[in-house]
């Protein structure tokens, strides 16, 4: 250290004063935008629209690489810490390596959260830097999206999900997505630093700029008065009985035996029968063991009875396991059982069992969670697998093959209908491209089977539950989510809670569920916003490599010439 102090160069009592006053700056930007997040009311989330004004200060007036990433890894930081801390348990049972993996991760995602601000300062190589500026907030969408890919996704901090307690305005997603409203967060954040800029330079400029902030805010918030007054909901529906067991995660494969925790699901639902439900619905892995394995008959017999007895559907999270005895259709991440010779695949999973039929329809959870579900390259570098292992034995699920519609008939007031869901799982209800699959394959509705006990009473479980709203409203689809300690809810097609539960309690909800069939223009065109602000910034990386190949050629040229 003392060596690399001999290079620096001193600052005079100004700059340090300069700096820290930016550092102070960074860090409150970091707070008002976290905070603007939920579970905080929704007052508080019009912070969001003002947050990112001291960090575009500090932006606009760095010049060299390492000071802009340096401000960004600063502001990010904070505001990763005050968003998502909650993602490493830090309950006194929590396994170890998930606190490992949620430490890494708030060190983690603000790296990621260099991208825009390094996009910006490659742009400034090509452009002139004021008009650089007008394009950071597609650079910062570009980063959101690109949370969503490769298996370190995490696309929870995204500025669209501030929004979601600000009804009214959020009503858009069904033409822009959660990535189009970051953009209105950003954009609106940036016109109000020029105003402020405008203002203190005795520019009448100002006025241009806030006028602009106004016409966003006139234009969807038009747009959401005018949707929630005129939008249908369906008159078809169906009633569906939603079971919250509140078992204790860490507890769970410990405690009771399998017929126990069946007895519990079924006591529960014989409630929701009694209200009438036609479908029940229980939470993300609703028994700690491969029940379709074929070493748990006994048991399985005893659900399918209560379904043949109440004439009742059951749609539930399960851990499902498939053997492969030949080489035929054998997934790439199959595991091999070296003992009897067979390869085989473990998913968290959504199963859909009926009461006239043995036969089970099945999806396999393809989102899985970095480090929590699944080791990030473990399929590149199997080694990592051995390394990185749960305790409460979750970090080997294998990633699902294919997106799954189910269908089901029910018997609404004398006549079969013809039922279909989208049953997704957990962490995989924060992608919004993915969750159109579903829409777009026919789902009638939404189901979110979930297990958020793992992160306590922190806001994790709240912010989850809300962000279901966004999907609700961009494909204009009841979402119902079923948790096993809590959130659980039904939410509308135009993002309103209808009905929930508190957290931590053992409940039973039962609800209509409405039945839509129409798609959104987002449903059909999930991708152009990110279509649009991914090629700008390649276009911009595009640049600075033929800058950097075509200044290579001419100094070996010029060496040549020499």
């Amino acid at each position: 250290m003392k060596l690399l102090s001999k290079y620096r160069i001193p600052k005079t009592e100004g700059e340090k004063k300069k700096l820290n006053k930016e550092r102070l700056l960074l860090i409150l930007s970091g707070i008002i935008i976290g905070i603007s997040f939920p579970p905080f009311p929704f007052p508080i989330t019009l912070f969001l629209f003002v947050g990112f004004i001291p960090y575009l200060y500090v932006l606009e007036n760095r010049k060299t690489f390492a000071e802009i990433n340096r401000a960004t890894y600063l502001m990010t930081f904070v505001l990763t810490v005050v968003t998502v801390y909650w993602v490493g348990s830090w309950q006194s049972e929590a396994d170890p390596f998930l606190m490992m993996g949620g430490a890494a991760l708030l060190f983690a995602l603000p790296a990621v959260m260099l991208i825009p601000s390094t996009i910006y300062y490659l742009s400034t190589k090509v452009f002139k830097k004021k008009y650089c500026f007008w394009l950071f907030p597609l650079f910062w969408v570009t980063a959101e999206y690109l949370l969503t890919l490769t298996d370190l996704k995490f696309p929870w901090v995204v500025m669209g999900n501030g929004l979601v307690k600000f009804n009214t305005l959020i009503q858009a997603a069904d033409i822009i997505g959660v990535f189009g409203l970051s953009l209105v967060v950003l954009y609106t954040n940036f016109f109000g630093y020029k105003a402020y800029v405008a203002y203190r330079e005795g520019n009448s400029n100002y006025k241009k700029f806030a006028f602009v902030i106004a016409l966003f805010f006139v234009v969807f918030l038009t747009y959401g008065i005018v949707k929630i007054s005129t939008f249908k909901i369906s008159e078809r529906t169906v009633k569906v009985g939603i079971i919250q067991p509140d078992i204790n995660p860490w507890k769970k494969w410990e405690l009771g035996t399998v017929q126990d925790f069946i007895d519990n699901y079924t006591e529960l639902s014989q409630t929701a029968i009694k209200q009438g439900a036609k479908i029940i619905i229980w939470p993300e892995t609703a028994l700690p063991v491969y029940v379709m394995s074929g070493k748990y008959d006994a048991e399985l017999d005893s659900i399918y009875k209560f379904l043949e007895e109440n004439n009742i559907s059951l749609l539930t999270g399960m851990p499902h396991i498939k053997f492969y005895y030949d080489s035929t259709n054998i997934p790439d991440d199959a595991k091999f059982n070296k003992t009897s010779n067979y390869h085989y695949a473990t998913y968290n999973s959504v199963l859909l069992l009926e009461p006239d039929s043995r036969d089970y329809q099945f999806y396999g959870k393809m989102q899985l969670v970095p480090l929590g579900e699944h080791v990030p390259f473990s399929n590149q570098f199997e080694f990592l697998a051995n390394v990185f292992k749960w305790g409460v034995g979750l970090g080997g699920w294998n990633v699902g093959q294919d997106t799954t519609v189910f269908t089901t008939h029910i018997n609404n007031s004398g006549t079969e209908e013809e039922v279909n869901i989208g049953g997704i799982v957990c962490y995989e209800s924060i992608f919004p491209l993915y969750v159109t699959n579903f829409v777009d394959r026919g789902a009638d509705f939404i189901t979110v089977v979930t297990n958020d006990s793992w992160y306590g009473n922190s806001s994790g479980p709240y912010q989850h539950k809300e962000f279901a709203a966004l999907r609700a409203i961009e494909n204009r689809r009841t979402v119902v989510r079923c948790a096993n300690g809590g959130v659980s809810c039904i939410i509308n097609a135009l993002g309103e809670t209808i009905t929930e539960t508190e957290m931590f309690t053992r409940n039973v909800l039962v609800g209509d569920v409405p039945l839509q069939t129409e798609c959104t223009f987002y449903t059909k065109n999930p991708a152009i916003i990110t279509t649009v602000v991914s090629a700008m910034s390649l276009w911009i990386v595009g640049l600075n490599i033929l800058l950097f190949i075509k200044l290579k050629l001419k100094t070996e040229s010029d060496n040549k010439d020499g």
